[in-house]
């Protein structure tokens, strides 16, 4: 074994980005949606559901994402207490989101410069497996049809910007309807539906690509295809399960679109290992030397010694091994040859 210290000329690092489809099987589009029945019969299931990209009972269906639906004056669900207005499941979701978006219980969402006076959400969270990093902002294309079989189609204004706005929840953008991170720049069709991708809710909703999270604008989603909505219907009655989930889910599953990519920055440290000509070209094998003399045993090892090279250890000041790094086939080396070896390490 040959050790020799490395220059500092030796080490380079070097970091890119990795993009990959967000769900199962790196699919960027997800075409078919399916829940647990067990989960919607359940209490739970009228206020949260996991959507499954098969049946959520066969070999490889895994969950994909999660709907939410929460309400600030606890409206769509069940009090916990008959005698506590306003407390109930829906307001529970509401105010873990305030949370984690703004901070704060005691603030408002705000959707394109419009706060709702109806502070109501549905909350679509990818599930942590399904993305690294974060979720590659601009790739969004989210699909809901409305109740006259009009397609809504949402994206992250992220192109249409300059300056990125961040909350507690990392950046922020917001959803317009549009494609591939800009909105629309001329009126669709129903007329007059939206304005620079708006409507007179405000945005459809907040974007946050460093948790998973897109947090729909109800008051957007509700109102009519004429004025860019899709027609949703959410339902507000107080202490009645409205399984405001179950509807957001059967609109995404009528459109059959929803398309994410998730992004990582993969570090990575390049050691260059250089063997010079005169370097490395005897074996340290103790069967080539004489136990008794200490002279080489093989005369051509001494007029001509050639040596394979088939693994590289990396070590510290302490002689301890951090890292090995093993070549595909073993590199010829003797005086008439010099070897350079990138060695990749990714963290």
């Amino acid at each position: 074994m040959s050790f020799k210290r490395f220059d500092p000329d030796d080490f380079l690092i070097s970091a890119e980005s990795i993009t990959a489809g967000a769900w199962t099987g790196n699919s960027p589009t997800l075409t078919q949606f399916f829940t647990s029945s067990v989960q919607a019969a359940a209490t739970s299931g009228n206020y949260y559901l996991s959507v499954f990209q098969g049946e959520s009972t066969a070999v490889g269906s895994e969950v994909q994402f999660n709907i939410a639906f929460g309400d600030s004056a606890g409206s769509g669900s069940v009090l916990y207490d008959a005698g506590i207005n306003g407390r109930s499941y829906t307001s529970t979701v509401f105010g873990q989101w305030q949370n984690i978006v703004l901070g704060d219980e005691n603030n408002s969402f705000v959707f394109g410069g419009v706060t709702p006076n109806q502070q109501s959400v549905y909350v679509l969270s990818v599930d942590r497996s399904k993305f690294k990093g974060n979720i590659f902002p601009g790739t969004l294309d989210l699909r809901i049809q409305s109740s006259s079989a009009f397609n809504l189609r949402l994206t992250d204004n992220s192109k249409d910007v300059s300056t990125v706005t961040f909350n507690e929840a990392g950046r922020v953008f917001q959803i317009v309807s549009g494609s591939n991170g800009s909105a629309i720049s001329s009126t669709p069709t129903p007329a007059n539906a939206v304005a620079n991708g708006m409507t007179i809710s405000g945005s459809y909703g907040l974007f946050l690509p460093d948790v998973g999270t897109i947090i729909l604008n109800a008051a957007a989603l509700d109102l009519a295809g004429s004025n860019g909505g899709a027609e949703i219907g959410t339902l507000f009655n107080s202490n009645t399960a409205d399984n405001n989930p179950g509807r957001l889910f059967s609109r995404l599953s009528a459109a059959g679109n929803f398309t994410l990519n998730s992004q990582e920055n993969v570090t990575s440290d390049f050691v260059f290992v250089r063997a010079r000509n005169s370097e490395f070209n005897y074996s340290a094998n103790p069967s080539f030397i004489s136990g008794s003399t200490g002279e080489v045993i093989y005369n051509d090892f001494i007029n001509a010694p050639q040596t394979f090279i088939s693994t590289i250890g990396m070590y510290n000041d302490s002689n301890e091994l951090l890292a090995v790094a093993k070549l595909s086939k073993p590199l010829k080396k003797d005086f008439t040859k010099e070897a350079l070896v990138r060695v990749k390490l990714d963290f």
